[in-house]
């Protein structure tokens, strides 16, 4: 039963952190396997691969900066909509190690579905910070999303089962501050009224 928590509370704990940055989260894991900093399941091997780590790195390094240039920040969410919940069903897969087909499917569902809520979620917290007219709010945003995942990918690591709990809260809060996320977009960006068109006889 312990055995079954942990590789959930990883599970949770990895999907949930691919969604806000995918590249910080596998470069983690690789890094983690490499190095041992914990005794990690046999099945975390896929990550530890020069390959895997070395892109995932890169890419942080240019996600690092991307995410904290106004406007662009939200033109980079945009391309990753499908990459990060992607991502983290990919992440759940592997996180399982040999099981069924079914349980795969199942794992994959959850994960891209936790890595789609908080994806979504910084997409729509970040639309509604760059209307503001200084850039400090985006930055503010940006290293407390980069401290959140390195967290809660450590905490996963050590303490998969406190890592759910810290993702079952997250996802509590995502759905409370949901509404207010759409109202803030709609406010901000508000549908503009349709031009009648002029009959001319």
């Amino acid at each position: 039963m312990f055995d079954i928590l942990t590789a959930l509370g990883r599970t949770l704990g990895f999907s949930f952190a691919a969604g806000i940055n995918l590249y910080a989260t596998v470069a983690i894991l690789g890094l983690a396997q490499r190095y041992g900093w914990v005794d990690l399941p046999q099945q975390f091997k896929v990550f530890d691969n020069d390959v895997v780590i070395g892109v995932a790195i890169v890419m942080y390094a240019i996600e690092f900066v991307a995410d904290k240039v106004p406007w662009f920040d939200s033109l980079w969410d945009a391309v990753h909509t499908f990459i990060r919940p992607v991502g983290g069903a990919l992440i759940a897969v592997a996180s399982l190690g040999d099981s069924s087909p079914t349980m795969e499917g199942l794992a994959a569902l959850l994960g891209g579905t936790l890595a789609a809520g908080t994806h979504f979620t910084k997409a729509g917290t970040r639309a509604v910070a760059n209307t503001s007219p200084e850039p400090f709010s985006n930055w503010i945003l940006s290293v407390s999303e980069d401290l959140f995942v390195v967290g809660l990918s450590a905490l996963a690591l050590k303490y998969p089962i406190a890592a759910a709990l810290v993702v079952l809260i997250g996802v509590v809060l995502i759905v409370v501050f949901a509404g207010w996320i759409i109202r803030s977009v709609r406010q901000r960006w508000p549908r503009r009224a349709p031009v009648p068109s002029l009959n001319r006889s």
